[in-house]
This record gives C-alpha cells, structure tokens and sequence, in this order.
C-alpha cells in the first residue's frame, strides 16, 4: 500500500507542473473577481475551511510523516479545503520534509477545477517553531526586554526567511495582547504589558514578517488574539474577560490599531469571553471595530475549534450549526476546524441556502482569503525550494539571534557589586533549570509545549554547560537540587536530596541558583499560585544558609513571586525564556563581557494578592489606614515596569521641551541628555512617561510616550529627543470616545520632571 501511495504522489507532482503554471492569470488582485464568478458555492465554502496536518496523515513506523492519498482526495478535491496548518505528531520537522509534504498538498489543489492554491500556516512566535535547525530567539517578553526596535525587526525577518524555507507563508504571529495579568499562561507570548510598548514593537513585527525582500522571504503576519485575551478575571487561559468598552479602547485596541496600520494580513480572534460574549460570535468587534472603524481588510481567522466552543463550551447556541451561523455572520472568515471540516463545510453550505448566512458574507471572505494568497504570490509560485535558503541556520542568523538574547537579559539586583564575576572563581551551579534546554526555550519550541526541544537543541548549550565552556569544568560543580517530574497531566518540581546540598557548596566561592518554570503554554500552563513553587524556595533558603554569594538566575515565562527568598540573595537575574543560545548570552553577562542592558517589559509583583500593572490609577497607591508597615501599599511591585541594571551608571540633565502652551494638533518635542557616568561602555533604555495631572476620569498615574535605546561609551553623553502628538495625551472617555481636555501634565524621563500645559 505504501508503495502505491508514493507512486501516487510522484504522479500528482508530476502533473502538478502544467497545472500551477495555468494559475499565472491570476496576476492583479482584480482578476480574483472574475475567478470568484466562477466558484461554486462549495468551493467558497473550502476556502474558509482550515484542517490540521494529521488529518490527512501520519507517522510511519519509521518517524517519517506521510500523506494519505484517500484523505488527501477527500479534503482537498472533494470539499476544496483551502488551508492546512500545524505540524505532525507534535514535532518539528526538517526544510525537506516540510517541501516534500507542501508539495504533494499544493500538487493536490492543483488538480481541482479552478487550481487555487493552498495557504499553510504555523505558529512561528520566536523563530521557525516546527522546522529542525531553525534559528530561535528570545520568546516575545524577552525581545520586549531590548527595547530595542532593530532587533526585534531582525527576529522577525529571519524567522520569516526560514518559514519560507519550509515553504510555510502564514506565520500565527505576533502576540499583541497585553501582558496585564501576571497569573495569564501566554504572558511571555506578548511583548510587556504597555500599549505603546507593544505597538510600536507589534509594527516592527509585522513589517519583518511581511518584508520587502520579495514574496519567496515573506509570510502573512497574524495578529493575536484579537480582543482582550490576556486580560482575564481568573488569570486562566480562554476565560471571561470583564472590561468596559473604553477600558478595552484604552488599553487592549492600540495595539491591534498600530498593526492594522502596518498593513498586517490577518488577525486571530481571541479564544475566550468578553462581558459574557464569545469574541467569535461578537459582531461589533469583529466586524463594526475592526474591519469598518479600523480599515482591516485581511483575512479573520478563528483559533483552534473555537466555533464548537461556542456551541459546547460557552452555551451560547443550541447547535454546532447554530454556533457557525453566528461566527461567520459576526466576521470570521476562515475556521480552524482543525478536525471535522465535514459537518463545518455541510452546515455553512446549507446555512447559505437557508438564508441564514448571506451569500455577500461568504464573498467577502472568500475574496479576502484569495487576496491573501495573491499576496504572498501563492498563485505564482505554491512551493519554495529549501537550496534557495542558504542562511536557513547560518552563523550569521545565530549571531543576531544571540545579539537580542545578550540585549534581553536583565539585571534586577546587584548587591556589592557581586557581578560581574572574576575569573577564576569556584560556583556551583544549582536549580532545575541549570541543565534543561527545555526551560531555556519554553513553549511553541520543536513543539507545543516544547516537551521535545531535548530531542532537538542538543547542539546548544544549558547553564551548566555554558557556564563550565566559560569558567571552565574544574572550576563549576553541579547539584539539581530539583527536577520537574511528570505528575499525571502537570508538570511539579520535587526535592532531591537537600541535605547534600551543603556539601557541593562547601568548597565554592558563589552559588548560582537557576529557579524558574517548566515549559508550558495555554490551559496546561494555568496556575492557582503565583508564587515559585515551595520547593525551589526552600533550595534558595539552603543556599542562602551556605553564607556564600547567592546569584539568583530566573528562566521563566512570567514572573513567579520571589519575595520571600530575594532578600538573601545578592543578585537577581532575570533571562525570561531566552531560547537556544540563552545560556551563552547569560555566561557572557555574568563574566563581565557583555554589559546587560535589559529592562523589564512588565511589572514583577511582590505578593501574589498585589498584582496591579504600572498603568494604575492614584488610588492604587493608598497604604492602609492602620499604616503598619509601608509595604501594605497597594501598588509595591518587586521590580518596576521598565527596571533593570546596568554594569554603568547613567545621568540624566537638561529636560526640556520646545514650548511649556500645546494646543490640540500640536506636537511637542521632549529633549534630554544622557551621559555614561561609569568607566564601561553600555546601552541605556531612555525611557519616557507623561502624567496626565488632573481629568474628568482618574488619570493613569503615568503611561509610556517614548522610548529609545541608546550606546555610550564610558564618559560619553548624547542629547535624545521624542516627538510627541499631543492628540496622543488624550483619554477614551465614558463615550469610548477620544478626550483631550486642558490642563497640566508631567514629563517625566530618568528621574527629571517638569510640566507643560495643553490648552
């Protein structure tokens, strides 16, 4: 049987060359009106449909994924699928494999009537995610942690060129949600919790992924999850969100808006409830916000099954029938089935014919998606060739990839100068996350949950194999202290062996301590405690009691409550999910070679009761009445938004603005000089905030307006200045609608202050 399957596929490849050549008319995105007079309504239909992979396959004996030629007659010819996403078995797989399988799908569209190709997406959120070899990166929290535009714009253009190696053109990302709820399971998924943070770091993604270079080097960006997702009541993933509209305006649309603007090709809608409303069947957002009031003219896509969510999950229809009648009507314009595109594409085509789905809905998707493809240049070319990617994991893309680990790294505590370390010093290094790529990468790495990055990464470097390649083996000793086991569905850390710690530190110098998470990501990264989990705090208060220098490395996807255990350690430094060349960067840092420059793209909480953002109103700052401690403030974060230190020092002076009157359509420029006041060369993150002083709804105490990073050598000082809409001070009001109203506000940059007036 399986000699005739490939015998089969050699045919349709074969035939595959005369017919994709015949799609060359379709040059113009008018010329897609004249290929949709001639659709039948259930070839409209599977174009709006998705599968994943393993519906038309699976893996041999021998680990190779093959396509089934009966499944593949049935999805593609027969119901005319128009999208496959996702990979196999759960693993990654190499540019080969991902040509071969691409092919043998495209050459299978080809011999439908009209020929349309296919659009093959994936998760690719820090680099190439399912390809074997690709380049990874920081994940999103962590290249947040640059603040540096560059580098994230690189991060995007490689992992666009390597998706293209696997001839994938439809990348599900960038995350824009905000980071807003530290418990969330996605946080380290977003790029921080600040709107202007992620939209102007959202842009830099979406022109990467969608780049200039030509179509064989572009995949469509996809913006997710649209709207609100990570902003949950319960902090569980794909739960209700309560938010007011202006509330969602605010803080939650920015973002989208910026990208929108960018010109990105898709958007994902957000897998939970919004007020009680799944955001799959909400009209208003999907369809009145985004595709009229935001000019969105991409392709809306569902996430994974949510249209029978709708039905099973969130009790909102009474039929899957039902459930697809009010997600199209409300905007979606493809469904990631991913499984059962039968009933989906028999319920839509009988919901057009009862009239309870408008045929101008179903063109309207339908030309949105074919639009797509024309402009990934599908209908020219379905397939690329792997040689024609000589980068694909070259020297070159693992340098720039290692540049934003090294940029990303943040030092959040630096008690007597304990960093960076002098050679030849004795540590040892502890904490279940000292020898496990796994933690290093997180999840979406070689697979989902990035439980198979072992299989993959063992080319790279952990802490511990790092740290001996920097200081040298004879100089690093090595105890787990901890491992995470598999406890039925969830990942837990257990205790080994504690009371031998002692001994491993008794000839040290410093002990460094590597305490974070497993990987994980969605429901199965839900949690009740934000706290780090009690064993690993009870191996920082062992080597606390060693006496020796407790360096405190955090690999963690959001961050885990510390504050019982910071207080004994002498450094803090927090790597987030750095990926494969993690370790390296962080050897560097702590050798003194590279001078960390990292700031936080979120607020790191103190008490897992305690969890407000640094966008947070005046009365978030009450101390309580009985005035017992100062620490019982509402607001008291760990570590601020936008903290980190440096290796230098920097000074700030001679804040200024153009003039001290703004009127509406001003804009105002903010200029300050910065100088290095230490003797190392280092980057500096110039960061600037305005608070709104007084207003008719309470002001945020402060909100990002601005930021650039900068390079300057030991005595070096620069002057840096933002250009400022003061259209942008504005609020959304309880109309949700824009409010400048006069007043005073407060510029705030490096510890300067001074006032301006809008009249």
């Amino acid at each position: 049987m399986r000699f005739l399957v490939s015998l089969f596929f050699v045919s349709v490849f074969s035939f595959s060359h005369v017919i994709v050549s015949g799609q060359n008319k379709i040059r113009a995105e008018k010329d897609i009106d004249e290929l949709m007079a001639r659709m039948t309504l259930e070839e409209k239909v599977g174009q709006m449909s998705q599968v994943t992979l393993d519906v038309l396959g699976g893996m041999s004996s021998s680990g190779r994924f093959d396509l089934d030629k009966d499944k593949l007659l049935d999805a593609i010819v027969n119901y005319k699928l128009g999208s496959v996403l996702n990979t196999s078995d759960n693993r990654a797989m190499s540019t080969t494999d991902w040509h071969r399988i691409v092919t043998t799908l495209q050459s299978e569209a080809a011999k439908t009537r009209l020929a349309i190709p296919l659009i093959y997406g994936f998760d690719a959120i820090h680099g190439a995610t399912y390809v074997s070899g690709a380049t990874f990166f920081p994940q999103p929290l962590g290249q947040a942690a640059t603040w540096n535009r560059s580098l994230v714009h690189e991060a995007a253009l490689i992992t666009a060129y390597e998706s293209r190696a696997a001839s994938v053109s439809w990348n599900f990302s960038p995350v824009l949600d905000l980071g807003m709820n530290p418990l969330w399971p996605r946080i380290w998924e977003t790029y921080g919790e600040d709107p202007y943070l992620v939209a102007e770091l959202g842009k830099q993604v979406v022109s990467g992924y969608q780049n200039n270079n030509g179509a064989g080097e572009q995949v469509a960006a996809c913006l997710k999850h649209y709207l609100a997702y990570s902003d949950p009541k319960t902090g569980k993933d794909r739960t209700n969100v309560w938010l007011p509209e202006n509330y969602l305006r605010e803080y939650h649309l920015p973002s989208f808006k910026a990208a929108v603007e960018q010109g990105a090709l898709s958007v994902m809608v957000n897998s939970g409830l919004i007020n009680g409303l799944p955001t799959h069947i909400n009209k208003y957002l999907l369809t009145d916000v985004l595709k009229k009031e935001l000019g969105f003219s991409g392709v809306v896509v569902t996430d994974w099954q949510d249209i029978e969510n709708v039905f099973k999950r969130d009790k909102v229809a009474s039929s899957y029938k039902e459930a697809i009648m009010l997600s199209i009507n409300a905007g979606v314009d493809m469904a990631m089935i991913p499984y059962d595109y039968v009933t989906f594409c028999n319920d839509l085509s009988s919901l057009v014919r009862e009239k309870k789905v408008p045929m101008s809905r179903i063109d309207d998707a339908v030309r949105r998606i074919l639009v797509l493809k024309w402009k990934l240049g599908l209908f020219q070319k379905t397939v690329t060739e792997p040689a024609a990617y000589p980068r694909f994991g070259s020297g070159d893309f693992c340098r720039k990839a290692y540049d934003c680990v090294a940029e990303s790294i943040t030092l959040l505590k630096n008690q007597k100068g304990c960093l960076p370390l002098k050679p030849g010093v004795k540590i040892l290094v502890t904490g279940p996350n000292a020898n496990s790529m796994r933690t290093l990468n997180g999840g979406w790495s070689y697979s989902w949950q990035g439980e198979k990055t072992e299989l993959f990464a063992g080319s790279y470097r952990t802490i511990l194999t790092a740290m001996q390649n920097k200081f040298g083996k004879d100089n690093v000793a090595y105890f787990p202290g901890v491992n995470y086991v598999m406890e039925g569905k969830y990942f837990e850390d257990t205790v080994q062996s504690l009371a031998e710690f002692s001994r491993y530190a008794a000839g040290v110098d410093y002990i460094l301590l590597c305490l974070g998470e497993n990987s994980y990501t969605e429901k199965p990264g839900d949690l009740n405690d934000l706290s780090l989990s009690p064993n690993q705090q009870a191996l920082a208060m062992m080597a606390a009691r060693t006496g020796k220098p407790v360096i405190l490395i955090l690999n963690e996807g959001r961050p885990r409550v510390i504050s019982n255990i910071e207080p004994l350690m002498s450094a803090v430094v927090m790597t987030y999910l750095p990926g494969n060349y993690g370790a390296d960067a962080l050897c560097d840092i702590l050798a003194g070679e590279v001078n960390p420059s990292g700031k936080l793209p979120i607020t790191y909480p103190r008490y897992v009761n305690s969890l407000a953002c640094y966008i947070h109103k005046s009365s978030d700052q009450q101390s309580n009445p009985q005035g017992a401690y100062d620490y019982s403030a509402d607001y008291n974060p760990q570590y601020d938004f936008g903290f980190g230190l440096s290796y230098s020092t920097f000074e700030y002076s001679g804040l200024s603005t153009d003039k001290k009157q703004y009127r509406s359509g001003d804009t105002m420029i903010v200029s300050v000089k910065v100088k290095n006041s230490g003797i190392l060369a280092g980057k500096e993150v110039v960061q600037l905030y305005i608070s709104d002083l007084v207003a008719s709804l309470s002001p945020d105490v402060k909100r990002l307006r601005g930021f650039e990073k900068v390079m300057l050598q030991a005595g070096e000082e620069k002057l840096v200045s933002f250009r400022v809409a003061i259209n942008d001070l504005s609020f959304i009001g309880q109309d949700n609608r824009p409010v400048l109203e006069p007043g005073e506000f407060r510029i705030d940059i490096g510890g300067r202050s001074l006032n301006i007036n809008v009249n």
